[in-house]
């Protein structure tokens, strides 16, 4: 008998609480706080969503020192040519006008190519038309060295070797 008054009451407790929920749900959605569905302010296009943000290095011209630039960059390339986009983007220059480019205007990069871990840029003779070779050299090693797989970097001139990152 004792057993069976247990259950009533904790039966009896169990339908208040769930009636008391869903009336009180139900009260909180008539006179609370109303949801508002999210509507962004403008619709992602696809060009937009195939982009990531990568960092360039330039030399910044007042402390002369290395600093990144972020730059959004379509996927699609970086899928197709990583290395070679990366390079082009350093031969192009930075967009901010504090910093400057390291890499001399009339060089070329000739090829890329992998070797276990440590990416070979071969570039034409012109690179080394450069004052400071330790910036140059810590400018793409940086640049390169976000990629989890180069973990090294040779530059080549004209297929020879000039400098080890």
């Amino acid at each position: 008998m004792k057993n069976i008054k247990i259950l009533v009451i904790f039966g009896c407790l169990f339908v208040l609480l769930v009636v008391g929920g869903f009336f009180g749900i139900k009260y909180a959605k008539n006179k609370g706080v109303k949801m508002a569905e999210y509507v962004p302010e403008e619709e992602i296009t696809d060009e937009q969503s195939r982009q990531t943000i990568v960092s360039l290095y330039f030399e910044n011209k007042e402390t002369g020192e290395i600093y990144p630039e972020a730059r959004l960059v379509d996927i699609k390339e970086l899928m197709e040519l990583p290395y070679e986009k990366l390079v082009n983007l350093l031969l192009e220059g930075p967009k901010n006008d504090k910093l400057k480019k390291i890499i001399p205007d009339n060089a070329k990069l000739l090829k890329t190519f992998m070797e276990g871990d440590c990416l070979f840029l071969d570039f034409s003779a012109d690179i080394l038309n450069i004052d400071n070779k330790e910036k140059l050299v810590n400018s793409i090693s940086k640049t390169m060295t976000a990629f989890n797989e180069v973990n090294s970097v040779k530059i080549l001139v004209e297929g020879k070797e000039e400098f080890k990152l």
